[in-house]
This record gives C-alpha cells, structure tokens and sequence, in this order.
C-alpha cells in the first residue's frame, strides 16, 4: 500500500487542510466506506444521487487516516462536529477532479513502464491476459475488473509502489475528451489499442468519433515508447501516423508483426501457429487471439522474450461473464453477457457458428446500448450475420432487437426459429422449455439489459 503524507495530498490537489497534522501520512486512498481499510485517505466522491460528505463519519469510524470533503469549509460546519479533532480533514470544491490530481502526482513518483490498454471491444480481456502473462515474469500491478474511468483509472494507480515493475491501465471512454484525461493521470509509456468498432456512438457520434477518441492514447506515447496496433483493423493507418512511439502490430493471418496462422476451435479452446509454435489457449474465438496477440505484442515491446510468458497461455481464462462456461442438463452455455457492442456482438456470433459436434447452436441476444441513431442498422446488421453464420434458434430480448429480426429474416433465418421475449424471464422460460441434451447456447447482451439473470435462472434450475 502507497504512503502519503497529509501534506502532499495538499500540495497535489489545492485543497484546504481544514484541520489536523499536516505531517501525518495515510496509508492507501478509498472512495468508498465499506471497503476501506484501516489508515486510508478517504475522498468523498459526490454525484447526482448521492453525497459523499455524508459518509465522512462512517469513514472516520472504519479507521480513515484522513479525509477529503467537498467544500466551501463554510459549509461543513455539522459535519466536522461530528468528527474529531485529530482527523486531518481537507476540502476541495470538485474531490473527483482531485482524486485525478493526487493519482497523477503519485505515478510522477514511480519510474516504471505504465502500458494502457484501450479499443471497443477486448480490453478487459487483453488486459487480464497480459497480467497473466508479464507476472510470470515481473512484479506487475494492473487494473483491477474494469477499473477504466476517471474514479478507477486513479484507484490502479494507487496499488503501484516502488516494487513495481510494470503498470497495467485500462482506459474506457463514451465521450470525447475522456482518453486524453486518463492520459494526462497515467501518463502511459507504451499503448494498446486493440480495434476500433461502433461502441458508445451515443456520445462518440461515429466510428471516426470512435478513432479520434480512441487515438488520443497513441497521440499521447512518448517517442521512446511503444505502441500495438491491430493490424486486421482499417483504422491502423490513422493511429499509426498519430504516435511518435514504435509501432507493432498484430494480426491473425494477415501480415503483423506478431502473425497468427490456421486457427481453429475445439473443446479445448484455440491453437494456432505463431513463428513456427503450436499455441493452445483455452479461450475461444478469433477475437481472443487477436487479445492474446496484442498482450504477446506488449511483452515484445517490454524486451520480454515470447518463450519467457507463453508457458502461462495454457492457464489464462476470459473473466467472469466473458464466454464463461457451464454444462447444464447436457446443455453447453456460454454466459458472455459482461457487456455487447455490434463487433463483440458479431464476433460472439462466429464462435458460436465455429463451434462443431452440437445438436443446435441457440443464440439469445439482448439490446445493445449506446448506439445513438446508428442503433436500428447496427441491430439488423447482427442479425444478417446470425442468419448466415448457421444460427439454429435467435432468441431476442428488448425493443432494439426488433431490427435484429428484420435482419434475421432477411438473411435467411425462417420466422419460427426466431423468438422475441418481452422480457428477460420469459426468455429464461423459452430457453430452459425448448434446450436439449447436445445444444449449445450462447448469451449475450448490453449490461443494463440484464442477461445476466437468464443465465442465473437457466443455471438455478439444472
């Protein structure tokens, strides 16, 4: 755990010590009361429907070394009575704002290589597989589930010390602005951008919105850094020319620096060959080779040797809810409902399609959210390609997937074979009455719609 001073915590952020020794030091930084351990630096996060400044008395009783307050200190009158005066307390006008402030100050005290790792889709996955892979052989700290915004960003930077030898930042955005801002905290020395794809054009308005916004990570490596680029991606060109680092890129059958050849699905996971190796995954899917070749890229970049961390390949896992693996009733279920975007989406519906010795390939899919006036053409566009990809049954859940429908139809897919539930139990109860022993069912869906618990109920009655 990181040791900070009152003091620097003051001189980082600009906020007001308020009371308390200046020259007492805390141990960690928490946001959050119910996890926060004994000597921690609490800051006290604010939004629209809560108020931080509320828990400054549980934080005290959970031990706090020291708090933040979001102020004027006019205003804390009643919540500093119910604190005691030892306590160094601070206030700030925006504590998000310095919590970003006393994250950067603290990665300017570390002399290690910080990669970030960012893409529309892949990212957690390609960072925990290149965790995985660089702790086998350096003391490595990354972050952690999808610690990816401006709040968990900071809270990765936290857990590195002086013992660290490499950094691991993941870096999510769904409006312009927010990479550049992450950069400005972690200041990356070397970059993973793993694809570029239609996510989050809500905010991001286009997939070229999607490049800009996504490139701001590469425009940001220093010259003697490094940066992977998806070869197999058309953006790669325009990231390319807008990083001063070294570029290495990767590819599954194209023409790569680090090249995969003849990959192919089965029980086990994936193999392919990679500059004549024979590599076994138990991951599945084109798109997790390109994951995995992007964390091999990184390693490269770091000096490591591949022989050194692919011994590790054979351990490595997707993550929870990420092409997670149940056997029910004779059934095979694959839970991938973590999260959906059109290109994971897609790429969920080719495992499917690859995957042979099934009676059936069921696909239940949910809305994809954030999809802004793009939504409907990126729905039908799904469902073209579970048509064509050998999709036996398409069960749907939520009013986008109308389109999916559409599109499903038009590529070929008979209408009773497609199922629109209107919600997520009835969904449940449609799969659960109509599976057999030698089917395979794949979910997957934005978070917010809620596949999850179709899995949880398909899982509850086997």
């Amino acid at each position: 755990m990181i040791r900070l001073r009152i003091q620097n915590i003051v001189d980082s952020t600009g906020a007001e010590l308020l009371r308390g020794d200046a020259a007492r030091t805390a141990v960690g930084v928490s946001t959050d009361t119910r996890s926060l351990a004994k000597g921690a630096f609490f800051v006290a996060l604010s939004g629209p429907n809560f108020d931080g400044n509320r828990f400054a008395a549980a934080a005290q009783r959970a031990g706090a070394g020291g708090l933040l307050l979001r102020g004027p200190a006019s205003e804390l009158g009643s919540t500093l009575a119910e604190l005691p005066a030892e306590l160094p307390v601070l206030a700030h006008a925006d504590p998000r704002r310095a919590l970003s402030d006393l994250a950067s100050w603290h990665r300017s005290q570390l002399d290690v290589p910080v990669i970030g790792i960012t893409g529309s889709c892949g990212k957690t996955t390609t960072k925990n597989i290149l965790f995985e892979l660089l702790s086998t052989v350096r003391n490595t700290v990354s972050s952690p589930n999808s610690f990816n915004n401006d709040i968990g960003v900071p809270h990765t930077l936290f857990l590195a010390d002086q013992d660290t030898e490499v950094l691991v930042v993941e870096m999510g955005t769904n409006h312009p602005g927010e990479i550049a801002a992450l950069c400005r905290t972690a200041r990356p020395t070397a970059g993973i951008i793993t694809n570029i794809g239609a996510s989050h054009l809500e905010g991001l308005l286009s997939v070229e919105g999607v490049a800009r916004e996504k490139g701001e990570l590469s425009a940001s490596l220093p010259r003697d850094g490094f940066c992977v680029l998806n070869a197999d991606c058309p953006w790669t060109p325009t990231l390319r020319a807008s990083t001063a680092a070294r570029v290495i890129t990767f590819s599954v059958g194209g023409d790569g620096d680090l090249d995969a050849r003849d990959p192919w699905f089965h029980s086990g996971g994936t193999t392919f060959r990679l500059e004549g190796r024979e590599v076994t995954f138990p991951l599945l899917g084109r798109h997790n080779v390109q994951n995995l070749l992007a964390a091999l890229a990184a390693c490269r970049g770091l000096g490591i040797e591949l022989d050194e961390v692919l011994p590790a390949v054979s351990r490595l896992s997707g993550g929870h809810r990420r092409m997670e693996r149940h056997d029910v009733d004779g059934v095979t279920l694959f839970d991938d409902t973590y999260n959906a975007n059109p290109d994971s989406a897609k790429a969920s519906v080719r495992v499917l399609a690859g995957l042979h010795g099934f009676e059936r390939r069921i696909l239940v899919l949910g809305d994809m959210l954030e999809l802004g006036e793009f939504a409907a053409e990126l729905h039908h566009a799904v469902g073209v390609d579970a048509a064509t990809n050998g999709i036996d049954e398409l069960v749907l859940v939520g009013d986008l997937c109308r389109a999916t429908a559409a599109g499903a139809l038009e590529g070929g897919l008979a209408q009773e074979h497609i199922h629109h539930a209107t919600g997520v139990a009835e969904a449940a109860s449609f799969v659960r009455d109509t599976w057999r022993a030698g089917d395979v069912v794949l979910v997957k869906g934005s978070r917010a719609v809620g596949l999850e618990r179709l899995v949880s109920e398909l899982l509850e009655g086997r």
